[in-house]
Parts: C-alpha cells; sequence; structure tokens
C-alpha cells in the first residue's frame, strides 16, 4: 500500500473522539510527530532510547492491568535498553490508536474504532493483531473500561465493516463517533462497489476475513462468553464470510472454456505494479477446482502474484474451524458449524494437496502463493499470515517437518526477500522493496524458535536498530538504521510487546541477558 501507509497518509491524532475534555486535548501532540522525537528520560544503556509513552491524561484507553505488568516486567527484564522498548511498545495501541469507543447509536453495542496508527482508519487485520497483543491479560469482564470491553467493541465494528463490504480491508470511522471520513487519495475502480463514506480502501484479502474469526476465536477462549456471539450481527457476519470465501473458490476459465465471471475486481491508477491487478482487475488465472480460496492482495495491502495466497488459506482454514466451535456453543446452529468445520477441512486438504512443493535442497516446502497450473511462487514476506507465521497461526506445529524446511528456506538467501546487513538480518517484502528488513519478521522469527541463540542475536538486533526512538518501526534499512518506514505503527509495537511476555513464560534465561 505504497501511496496509503506513508507518503499520502493523513497524520492522525492521539484524542479518543468524546473520551477527554476539549482543554486536555487541544494539549496532546501528534503521536505521528511526536513518535518521531526523542524524549526524556532516556534509557540509560548504549542506546539512550527514548522514552515513547504519551502523558496519562494523553492516552487513548487507560487498563490499569496492562500497567500492572509493565511495572511487574521491570524486574524481569535488567537490559535497561530491552526494557524501555518493552515500556513503550506493549502499550501503543492503548496509548494512541483508541480513536473512539462508545455504543451504536439506540443500542448497548460496544464499538471501538482502533487505527492502525499512523493512518487514521480501522483495518481489519490490523485491528485483530492489535488486540492480540492483550490476548494473555484478557479475562471475562463486563465493565466498559476492561480490555474485554475493548475486544467486544472491535469484534461488534468488525462485523458491520464487513456485513457492509466483505471484499474490503480498511474503513471509516463509524457515523456515532462524529468522526470526519477521509479519502486515500486514489482513484480505484473496484468491483463490487462500495460506499467510500464506510470504506477507506478496498482490497480484498483473505486475511482479512481471517482476523475476524481469529480475534472471535481469541475472545471466546480467553472469556468463555458465548452470549455475547448470539446478541449482536456475529451470526450474520459469518455467513457473510462464507458467501463472499466460496464464490472466491471460482477458477478463471469454466469447463467449456468460458471466462467466469470474476466476484472481485480492482483496478487502481498507479505507477507501482503491486498496487492493482492485471486482466482488467480479475488478476492472473486461477485453476478451477483446487479448493483453496483466492486472495487479490496480501496482508502487505501488495497484490498476489497468483491468487491461491497459502499463509492466508492456512489462517482462514485453522481460525475458521476454531469459530465452529464458538457457533456450536451457541445453540440452534448446528448446520451452520458443520458446514464451517467442512469447509475449514476442506481447505486444509486443498493446502496439503497444492500448497506442498519441492523447494530445491530444502525438500518438501510450503510454497507462497500458487495458481493451481502449476505455477508457484517461493518467497515469504514479513507480513502476518506469512509462511514463517504458520505456527503462530495455529495452522500446525512449529516442530513439523514440512515448515521446518519452509523456514530453513525463507530464512535464508534463496529467499529474494530475506534482507541481510550490518543492522538486521530479516524478510522484509515488495512493500518497502529490496534492502528493507521487517522488524515484525524478526519477533515472528523468535516467536516460532525454540533456539536461545538464535533468539538472543535476533533481539539484540531488534534493540539496537530502533534510530534511538525505542518503537518498533515498520522495515529499517539493513545498513542504516536511520532510514526507516511508518515510526508509528501500532500493530509491531503490540506484537514485540507479546513476544516478551511470551519469552518470560518459555525462555525466561533470554529477558535476563545484556543485550548491550
Amino acid at each position: 500500500m505504497l501511496g496509503l501507509r506513508r507518503g499520502l497518509a493523513t497524520a492522525a491524532g492521539m484524542i479518543v473522539g468524546m473520551a477527554m475534555p476539549g482543554a486536555v486535548q487541544a494539549q496532546c501532540p501528534d503521536f505521528s510527530s511526536y513518535s518521531q522525537q526523542v524524549h526524556d528520560p532516556l534509557s540509560t544503556g548504549r542506546y539512550n532510547l527514548s522514552y515513547m509513552r504519551p502523558d496519562p491524561a494523553c492516552r487513548t484507553f487507560n487498563s490499569s492491568v496492562v500497567e500492572g505488568v509493565i511495572t511487574s516486567m521491570q524486574s524481569v527484564i535488567p537490559d535497561p535498553d530491552l526494557y524501555r522498548l518493552f515500556e513503550n511498545s506493549f502499550p501503543n495501541s492503548l496509548d494512541t490508536a483508541v480513536k473512539w469507543k462508545g455504543y451504536a447509536s439506540g443500542s448497548d453495542e460496544e464499538l471501538t474504532f482502533l487505527i492502525t496508527g499512523d493512518i487514521n482508519a480501522m483495518w481489519l487485520r490490523d485491528s485483530a493483531n492489535q488486540m492480540q497483543s492483550y490476548l494473555s491479560l484478557l479475562t471475562a469482564d463486563d465493565s466498559a473500561d476492561s480490555l474485554a470491553s475493548l475486544y467486544r467493541g472491535v469484534i461488534n465494528l468488525q462485523a458491520r465493516y464487513i456485513n457492509t463490504s466483505s471484499h474490503c480491508n480498511a474503513f471509516q470511522p463509524p457515523v456515532e463517533s462524529g468522526l470526519q471520513t477521509q479519502s486515500n487519495g486514489q482513484t480505484d475502480t473496484v468491483f463490487p462497489t462500495y460506499d467510500s463514506t464506510y470504506v477507506y480502501e478496498c482490497k480484498y484479502e483473505l486475511d482479512s476475513l481471517a482476523a475476524f474469526l481469529e480475534i472471535s476465536t481469541n475472545y471466546y477462549t480467553a472469556t468463555g462468553d458465548v452470549a455475547f456471539f448470539s446478541k449482536y450481527n456475529w451470526v450474520d457476519t459469518i455467513q457473510t464470510i462464507l458467501t463472499a470465501t466460496k464464490a472466491l473458490q471460482v477458477g478463471t476459465y469454466a469447463a467449456n472454456g468460458s471466462v467466469n465471471t470474476s466476484p472481485y475486481t480492482f483496478q487502481r491508477q498507479t505507477t507501482s505494479g503491486t498496487e492493482t491487478l492485471s486482466n482488467t482487475g480479475a488478476g492472473n488465472p486461477v485453476q478451477e477446482g483446487t479448493g483453496l480460496v483466492r486472495s487479490a492482495f496480501r496482508p502487505s495491502d501488495d497484490a498476489c502474484i497468483y491468487q491461491l495466497f497459502i499463509p492466508a488459506n492456512m489462517m482462514f482454514a485453522h481460525y475458521l474451524s476454531t469459530a465452529s466451535e464458538i457457533m456450536t456453543a451457541i445453540g440452534n446452529q448446528t448446520d451452520l458449524a458443520t458446514e464451517m468445520a467442512s469447509f475449514a477441512a476442506s481447505i486444509h486438504a486443498a493446502i496439503e494437496t497444492y500448497g506442498i512443493v519441492t523447494g530445491g535442497n530444502n525438500g518438501s516446502m510450503y510454497a507462497y502463493e500458487v495458481d493451481g497450473y502449476g505455477g508457484r511462487n517461493l518467497m515469504d514476506d514479513a507480513n502476518i499470515p506469512s509462511l514463517l507465521s504458520a505456527p503462530l497461526i495455529g495452522y500446525l506445529n512449529a516442530s513439523d517437518s514440512v515448515y521446518q524446511a519452509t523456514r530453513n528456506f525463507v530464512l535464508s538467501s534463496n529467499n529474494p526477500y530475506f534482507m541481510t546487513g550490518p543492522v538486521i538480518n530479516a524478510i522484509g517484502g515488495p512493500h518497502d522493496g529490496p534492502g528493507r528488513a521487517w522488524p515484525m519478521a524478526s519477533i515472528v522469527r523468535i516467536l516460532t524458535s525454540t533456539n536461545e541463540t538464535e533468539i538472543a542475536s535476533t533481539l539484540k538486533e531488534i534493540v539496537s536498530s530502533t534510530d534511538s526512538l525505542g518503537l518498533i518501526h515498520e522495515s529499517i534499512s539493513a545498513f542504516d538504521a536511520s532510514t526507516y518506514t511508518r515510526p508509528w505503527f501500532s500493530w509491531a509495537n503490540g506484537l514485540f510487546g507479546q513476544m516478551i511476555l511470551n519469552l518470560n513464560s518459555t525462555n525466561p534465561d533470554v529477558l535476563g541477558q545484556s543485550y548491550q
């Protein structure tokens, strides 16, 4: 999303709509600018990392539970730079991105408008992952100032968005918020058409729909609150998702050779090939009958080369299966629950049939994309879902032999988007181009490793490459930490905090090391 997530993005403020008095609002800095400046007190380590949390009165959501964890981790992490990076990053979505929280008009339905950071819009994928940062702290709670309430608000608003425009990925503020809508500055021709007062961007990405299933599963698993899912529009949203995704199993050609009508097309006036689709917006041809679901775009918002995008199918299959358990628990939805479970199983089987290929010296491994004709794209991208993240999205165990072969490939020079240099060595992608490594991929590398040496060395690269700002950036030049994109990227910051808490459970000795 070259034009949207960087140069043409309108700076988003920090204010939670009506959550703070006007006098306080006027004194709160714009975090887009704030995140690019150094603020005292600096950490006392080698890297002198900036303090990057807004004043408590300017934070967009305050959680005593999260604050308690931040305080408790100070005794666990003796390295001052590592702790400062955790202290800044873990609460970043709560500190800066809860743009508005309230209720649907005339209803007790909670809504949370959670922006991605430096763009004043809510991505389905980003918002689900931003909330996942706090999953380990989530408990059942009816209060409006709880993490559970934030979760419910995100799920409800995502449901509204999907039912309005099931092929779109990023959305405008809800009308109840009173916040102004914004143009993304692009000229797009999209089918099905959409209303720009609701939609910020309409790139169809299978993982966006999977993200709704993921956050739903996370909330249900942590709270057991099955009543919530039958109260509003969750069941209708599942039916919308099933209709949309089953339609996108269609191939390019019918059995008689005629061209099928594509359920989705996208064309953008652009000079970047990754920002639009070929063949009058339908994308490259896809074989009929594979059982996989097409995705026009990747989680990086770049166009797929081959639309049978394996990581998104992995994520969708897993979370459709887990969401079927919610549907069963609701009661009186047996047929729909069975349909979900059956569809998930069929996609899993299709991945194992079409997604596993022979990758040179790596043996059997997963392809990033395929077309069903034999075309395959052997690479990985930093954004989740990725091949590297397959265990994190629940598709398989990290010890799986095919996954391990895939992991070895994507973390090597055989992957055309694995960046190496003196600053950081990590997977990047075409979104920011060659030479730009993504710390998000480094975090995923840590989360999928049991090797303490690998974990520690990767963690040191992350700590040392923030250009003294103490936040996780989107991408960094592998040769120059001062060259980076997106100083305010809440998802990646929360993911870093999530990783630190995970290490505290799995590899606590790593957190006790020095990263100077």
